[in-house]
């Protein structure tokens, strides 16, 4: 009898291992989509949770496509001894990253090594109005240095300053393109950033400053045209906000709260 136990047991941890090891690809899409809260996730997920490629763009409709939101595909390779708490990721993806990423830690705590994303502004469209609307275009840089990443109950705190280096940003609704070149800099504090929004050039003037908080985005800031393209810009920036008079200038309220 104990022989038949040894054995059926050994079945059992078999079978267990030989399903662990071809666990498919859109687990991955399950994981991503609990992070970030249903905004996010994987299309066409191809391989295992182990080793596989997807492309990444905003969780779609019941019946409607994945959107990619960043070019080319992410692939990765998760190394077995998550099962045993160690998580050691390393993702890549030559046509959005400037570098090989890999993440290492535990099931609660992990660290992301520095790199940058690059994206064209054209898949921002696909995160809905607006910004549909606008249809912006240009080149957009998000770069980093070593992130700490921690759960925090069901959510997830980051450690860390990003920096989102926006360029030669255009749009259909402007005869003017380029409209300018801005930098977003958001210094991560756990569930917390602080944003800050400054123009390098252009047309355009984008400025102000806001903080993330569990999720919601609040923002002040002012959108004006230099005085020689008011008149042409005048349209995109109706769209933008209100109206106001701020120290004698005429500018657009950029309010989110």
């Amino acid at each position: 009898m104990a022989r038949i136990l040894l054995w059926v047991l050994a079945g059992c941890i078999s079978a267990a291992l030989t399903v662990l090891a071809y666990v498919p690809a859109s687990w991955m899409a399950v994981l991503l989509e609990a992070q970030t809260a249903g905004r996010l996730t994987l299309g066409d997920a191809q391989g295992t949770l182990w080793s596989g490629s997807a492309s990444i763009g905003g969780a779609p409709g019941p019946t409607d496509p994945v959107t990619p939101l960043l070019p080319g595909r992410f692939s990765w390779r998760l190394s077995p001894l998550l099962l045993l708490g160690k998580v050691r990721l390393q993702l890549e993806n030559p046509a959005a990253l400037t570098q090989p990423v890999s993440v290492e830690g535990s099931w609660s705590q992990w660290q992301v090594s520095a790199a940058a994303v690059v994206l064209p502004a054209e898949r921002l469209a696909g995160l809905g109005a607006p910004l549909n609307t606008i249809a912006p275009s240009g080149r957009m840089r998000l770069s980093w240095n070593m992130l700490e990443v921690a759960r925090q109950g069901q959510k997830i705190g980051l450690q860390g300053t990003l920096r989102l280096e926006i360029e030669d940003i255009a749009s259909r609704l402007s005869p003017i393109k380029p409209l300018g070149a801005y930098l977003v800099t958001m210094d991560w504090r756990g569930q917390s950033a602080q944003l800050l929004l400054k123009t390098v050039k252009g047309p355009l003037l984008l400025n102000g400053g806001g903080a993330i908080e569990q999720g919601r985005l609040h923002f002040s800031g002012t959108a004006e045209a230099a005085a020689a393209d008011r008149e042409r810009l005048a349209n995109l920036l109706n769209l933008l906000g209100q109206r106001r008079t701020v120290a004698g200038r005429d500018v657009i309220a950029l309010e989110f709260k």
